[in-house]
């Protein structure tokens, strides 16, 4: 008969697995469906590359709009709940694509794929931190690396489907997938019980969660501190700096001369470095502090965008792609668990939900949108466009340095 112990081990790296699985379509849709369809939308369409930076613009927006409300509305729904939720929503609105006739109708599809996301998103990283308190940056980072990879498998996989299958049915065909995907996934991210939500013989996690437990800001008390700011503006910045190769990489990639196959190369790169990164990011910052791991990706990204406009060979360009991928991932990685050592994990979930505004009304607009459309008036400067993108980039490695717990001050007893 197997032990308690053994029984909710188990059951917590079910909730990785279950939050990996369901994560993994609005992950591929968000970050590399986009990209790949971009070419295909533009003449289907007959819109401009402003036009498409839209597109990542309302996934921000929806992103934005629902993941505070997710957060607050989790701790009453319920984990399971709301990633079941997510799944369906998911693949609805890939179904919708069946039926698109404009521009506009992509961006409703953008809106709900990234409020979709969102009910999967921080509920997933919730559980498996509640599961793991003492390797919170491991956890995530399985998470978040799902949440990205998928974009890196299914990119080129996505065109061999259009061309092979035929648009309408290879949309039937994804949405299926993602739903039956993501609800299946959904069933095994309850949280642990209460009392079983740390080892006692773990003296790191014991600890941990002792810390956790008195360092339990609630959102207006963490919107008052210094370190929310700057996390805050970090997402602003740094998520328009990342996001905008989502759009930009095939792009450029066209531009530089490259047949759709090879452009496409450049995206998949910035994918699967930001899927890995994920990994490899969260672990790091276990060991090495979250701010430095933070830091040193990010001044490495401003360098990569500095160097795009003089790059033209594509195995170059891929590897500016994986550096700046790798910050991307390293960014959803380890700030999760960056905002638990900052605020605690008891409202992890709306405080994260506060953060992530910036990178849903901010991020678009400064980042995809308006690069866009800088390429549209200034007939593809791409040297204007990489150089702003690499001093937000710059910026932001400073400034995520500054975001630490901040001190709690503890009532005099009379």
């Amino acid at each position: 008969m197997k032990s308690k112990s053994a029984t909710n081990q188990r059951s917590g790296y079910l909730a990785v697995i279950g939050s990996s699985l369901a994560i993994f379509w609005p992950g591929a849709f968000i970050f590399g469906f986009p990209g790949v369809m971009a070419p295909y939308w533009k003449d289907m369409f007959q819109v401009g590359q402003g036009a498409l930076g839209n597109i990542m613009f309302f996934v921000l927006a929806a992103v934005g709009t629902t993941m505070f409300f997710v957060g607050r509305r989790q701790e009453k729904v319920g984990i399971r709940v709301m990633i079941t939720i997510g799944a369906v929503l998911c693949g609805l609105d890939v179904l919708m694509l069946a039926f698109v006739t404009n521009i506009f109708m992509i961006y409703v599809w953008a809106f709900v794929m990234g409020a979709a996301s969102c009910f999967i998103y921080v509920p997933g990283l919730t559980t498996v931190q509640r599961w793991f308190p003492a390797r919170r940056g491991l956890v995530t980072g399985i998470v978040n690396m799902m949440f990205a990879l998928s974009a890196a498998i299914l990119s080129p996989i996505f065109g061999y489907l259009l061309t092979g299958m035929g648009y309408v049915p290879m949309i039937v065909a994804m949405a299926i997938t993602a739903s039956a995907m993501g609800i299946a996934g959904a069933q095994w991210t309850d949280l642990p019980p209460r009392k079983e939500r740390a080892d006692p013989s773990d003296t790191a996690s014991s600890i941990h969660d002792v810390l956790a437990g008195e360092r339990a800001l609630t959102v207006g008390q963490s919107v008052r501190t210094r370190s929310f700011w700057f996390l805050w503006v970090t997402w602003a910045l740094q998520g328009a700096a990342c996001i905008s190769m989502v759009t930009l990489s095939t792009s450029y990639g066209l531009f530089r001369g490259f047949e759709l196959e090879s452009a496409v190369i450049i995206l998949t790169a910035f994918n699967l470095a930001s899927g890995v990164s994920r990994l490899v990011g969260g672990v790091l910052s276990d060991i090495m502090g979250r701010n430095s791991v933070m830091s040193l990706t990010f001044f490495a990204a401003a360098a990569a965008f500095y160097t795009l406009p003089h790059t033209s060979s594509l195995i170059p360009l891929a590897g500016l792609a994986i550096v700046i991928g790798f910050a991307f991932g390293t960014l959803f990685a380890v700030s999760a668990p960056l905002a638990v050592d900052c605020f605690g994990i008891v409202h992890f979930g709306a405080v994260f939900g506060m953060v992530f505004t910036a990178y849903g009304f901010v991020a678009g607009p400064i980042g995809p949108s308006l690069t866009g459309y800088l390429l549209d008036f200034t007939g593809g400067n791409y040297h204007a466009v990489f150089s702003y993108l690499g001093t937000c980039s710059l910026v932001s490695g400073v400034l995520i340095r500054y975001v630490r717990p901040p001190i709690l001050t503890r009532p005099r007893r009379r």
